[in-house]
């Protein structure tokens, strides 16, 4: 009995006379109707993405810019958007930077040359975005020369974050690694058909004799002779896997070291097809402003090949990494209120865990201790006071801003001549590499390693590897002095002229002078005295 009351309470009523009909009907149809404009606001964004895209180029959800954050430090922004350059200032910033006695040298010890007989096949898997890749490629190398070993091409296993699946041979020129190299170690496109059953999915499946997943972090070369030779010598094959920052930067032999050099800075270039667009960019860059207004029609592409593509404007590239993995992993506040608030702890949660260690402490005292990305807004505050002025071409190099739109917008008002590749190029020309977070971060390293002037928001990989190679080749590149910066935008009482003579006092020896590497620091980001001569 119970049950069948249960079950007839679950049931509409029937309505039993004309009128009790007719309001059934008109509720049914209400709710019906109800429901359809429910399914149609969730299913929008999936058939009509355009509508929940900005007018702008960071591509932010339309959700996000509900709560759209407001500019922090309005006093220096108004303070900024009044400036007035000087003309000396201009041209100290733009200059290059002069000869600092030293020069590359990763070439003047002579090469070994290759082992008479190899001692068997090393593999790994890369993981982490493009300049981690990058890194472990040179690492690797270095490895197989140690051992005297064979090196198959890298395998890059799928980004966990941005769910890349690009190979090395996507994104680096193979044909050239080889034949750089080809004189220090060799290296395969292919493991041979005898060991065709070592694939990453063995190696998946289960612990094997031929899988090395105990190399220390930053192990020495006598760890790989000791642990990793035996190996090959007893199967002819071995995968080092995980080989994440797996190799010392101390007591290796020099031409180890150069060996690592020479891999980063000349063995490793980008395949054609990024190169070319890269450098397509950049004569835009160059160009008048106005020149990229019709680039979607194939304006500018025309106009590129002619006389035109020889602008000798100078151009600034910041990288803003600013995406919601970031701003998880600070800890910080970024002016989005309560709501922002929430949905990192959220994010950092489900992502870590609740393993963050700087969630212990307060804001402020993370930006005291100049441990906080610097907002989109407060680049610019710092780009305004060294004396950047709102004529200036800056190229933006990100994967995606937390915030979209919304969130630059700000930065916007103070640099409106701001390009990234989706403004300076059509779909057409970015059709092989959309969508491919490593392939777009190779053509923004491309475009950055060709800039006037390189500058980062954050400390990170692509901060790392943009001070390692724009130091090999002398390019200036400015270094922001995140501990001050945390203190000067704690002080809500400063005004725009003390704001710019502390922040142009503390950046006088941050702008690509040498910085010789210290004792475990790294050589990709500090490659003097490993990889230079004095001159």
């Amino acid at each position: 009995m119970k049950s069948r009351s249960r079950v007839s309470t679950s049931i509409r009523a029937v309505p039993s006379s004309a009128a009790e009909m007719k309001n059934y009907n008109y509720y049914s149809h209400q709710s019906n109707n109800g429901a359809l404009a429910g399914l149609l606001v969730l299913l929008l964004p999936i058939f009509c993405p355009n509508l929940f895209a900005p007018l702008g180029h960071a591509s932010p959800s339309i959700f996000s810019e509900w709560n759209a954050p407001k500019p922090r430090h309005l006093p220096l922004l108004k303070g900024a958007l009044q400036r007035q350059a000087l003309d000396g200032q201009q041209s100290d910033l733009w200059s290059p930077l002069p000869n600092q006695g030293w020069k590359p040298c990763v070439d003047s010890t002579k090469a070994s040359g290759l082992p008479a007989k190899s001692q068997g096949f090393i593999q790994v898997f890369l993981d982490g975005g493009l300049n981690q890749q990058r890194m472990g490629i040179c690492d690797a190398v270095a490895v197989a020369k140690i051992l005297n070993a064979t090196l198959v091409i890298p395998h890059f296993e799928v980004n966990s974050v941005w769910q890349d699946s690009s190979s090395f041979a996507d994104i680096f020129d193979v044909d050239h690694f080889i034949d750089v190299l080809k004189d220090e170690v060799s290296i395969m496109k292919e493991i041979p058909k005898e060991f065709s059953w070592s694939t990453r999915d063995y190696y998946a499946t289960a612990i094997r004799a031929t899988r090395v997943k105990t190399a220390p972090v930053h192990a020495s070369a006598n760890w790989y002779l000791e642990n990793v030779l035996p190996v090959l010598q007893s199967y002819g094959i071995a995968a080092i896997a995980p080989f994440s920052h797996r190799l010392a930067f101390d007591s290796l032999p020099l031409d180890i070291q150069r060996l690592r050099c020479k891999v980063n800075f000349q063995a490793l270039t980008f395949v054609p097809h990024i190169n070319e667009l890269g450098d397509a960019l950049v004569k835009r860059l160059r160009n008048s402003p106005g020149l990229t207004q019709n680039v979607a029609e194939g304006y500018i592409r025309e106009k590129t090949k002619g006389n035109l593509s020889q602008g000798n404007g100078k151009f600034l590239v910041l990288h803003l990494r600013f995406d919601k993995d970031m701003a998880a992993h600070s800890a910080c506040d970024f002016g989005g209120g309560k709501a922002e608030k929430l949905a990192l702890a959220k994010y950092r949660q489900v992502i870590w865990q609740g393993r963050v260690l700087n969630s212990q402490f307060t804001d402020e005292e993370l930006r005291n201790q100049g441990r906080c990305p610097l907002t989109p807004e407060e680049i610019g505050l710092l780009l305004a006071a060294l004396g950047f002025d709102n004529t200036t071409r800056l190229y933006l190099a990100s994967h995606k801003v937390y915030g979209g739109e919304a969130r630059i917008s700000t930065l916007r008002k103070l640099f409106p001549l701001m390009e990234d590749k989706k403004s300076l190029s059509s779909e057409e020309e970015r059709s092989r590499i959309e969508g491919k977070a490593s392939m777009l971060a190779a053509l923004d390293y491309h475009v950055s390693m060709r800039s006037d002037v390189f500058i980062s928001a954050s400390p990170g990989n692509m901060h790392n590897a943009m001070i390692g190679h724009r130091t090999y080749e002398n390019s200036k590149i400015i270094r922001p002095n995140m501990v001050l910066l945390g203190q000067l935008f704690l002080n809500k009482s400063m005004g725009w002229s003390e704001f710019q003579e502390a922040v142009q006092q503390g950046h006088k020896n941050r702008q690509g002078q040498i910085r010789v590497r210290k004792p475990k620091q790294s050589i990709y980001t500090y490659p003097v005295p490993d990889c230079m001569c004095q001159a």
